[in-house]
């Protein structure tokens, strides 16, 4: 049995609705499922997860900056990332930041966030010492020795919640289980999948909260729980060419994995898109804020302050003369 639940309504779906290649075939919830996250527990295993496949909103991100290859798979797995841990916040407003730095590597900056269901993100690198990096180079090869920074801003409470941890594995979701075992104590699998042509980028993130029902508070945890370790055997099998296949849902992933495990229960999808906040309106409220002096230093020879958005990668020109007053 599988339960889609939205907000107190859940809906029961037959088995075969999601079972994958059956007799009838491959049952579709929509031609093409990008964009979009979805979450999903499996209450008899205690274990809590969420999908993600990004796919026009990837494009967007990467059509700002004409990147090289490596850098685009780089910046396509943090934003599959921010989408994982940000669609993890429930109150609208809240915003989760990515942000590894460094200065001993190719890769001196990386930065992506989440807000409201829109992701966004860019890279600051050196191209000759990128040129030296191997055709698929480890966090170490990319960054050298450096930290990653996790931060969750709260917009109900105000409050910040911050995890640092080194940049150490094969890539930046072995850096974001080391946070999860780190910072939370909860043990979690996080696997990542990015077409050839990267214009398609999914991940799943599954946790464990044992000897507890999920959602509720932990009694322990115990990173080699017997039912721990089955669930991550079972996550691991998920593939990169099924994480990026738009015309294969999300729900019937999540079918595959785990049907033989009892109760699913699918909790809602959001839809996810490209997000910069740096429109006009907000770039002169913000230079408005500095004093007419600050203003006029700023300025270049024909009375214009330029501000560059790193994000979207464009140039704002604002006249001194919009700010006066």
């Amino acid at each position: 049995m599988i339960t889609t639940v939205f907000e107190a309504t859940w809906i029961v779906f037959m088995d075969s609705r999601l079972r994958g290649n059956d007799d009838q075939g491959e049952i579709l919830m929509s031609n093409i499922d990008q964009d979009r996250a979805l979450g999903f527990l499996v209450p008899e295993r205690h274990v809590r997860g969420r999908l993600v496949r990004l796919g026009p909103t990837l494009e967007a991100v990467l059509a700002n900056h004409g990147y090289p290859p490596v850098i685009e798979k780089l910046l396509a797995e943090a934003l599959v990332l921010a989408a994982l841990l940000g669609t993890l916040l429930k109150d609208e407003g809240s915003q989760l930041t990515m942000q590894a730095q460094t200065e001993a590597g190719p890769v001196s900056l990386l930065v992506a966030d989440y807000k409201d269901g829109a992701v966004r993100g860019y890279v600051q690198f050196d191209e000759e010492k990128l040129a030296l990096c191997p055709e698929t180079p480890s966090l170490m090869a990319l960054f050298g020795k450096g930290y990653l920074a996790i931060t969750f801003d709260q917009a109900v409470t105000n409050e910040r919640y911050q995890g640092i941890v080194p940049l150490e594995g094969a890539g930046l979701c072995d850096a974001v289980e080391h946070y999860f075992a780190q910072s939370e104590q909860i043990p979690s699998l996080i696997t990542l999948g990015i077409s050839a042509d990267r214009r398609v980028a999914g991940g799943m993130i599954l946790q464990h909260l044992p000897e507890g029902e999920v959602g509720r508070e932990r009694l322990h945890v115990r990173h080699d729980h017997p039912e721990w370790e089955h669930m991550r055997i079972m996550g691991a099998s998920l593939q990169a060419d099924e994480m990026t296949d738009p015309a294969l849902p999300l729900e019937t992933l999540i079918w595959r994995l785990f049907h033989d495990e009892g109760e699913l229960r699918v909790t809602g999808g959001s839809s996810l898109s490209k997000g910069c906040r740096c429109t006009m309106e907000h770039i002169r409220s913000v230079l408005a804020r500095f004093p007419e002096e600050e203003r006029a230093e700023m300025a270049d020879d024909v009375g214009r302050i330029t501000v560059d958005c790193s994000f979207c990668a464009k140039d704002f020109h604002v006249p001194l003369s919009e700010l006066a007053g």
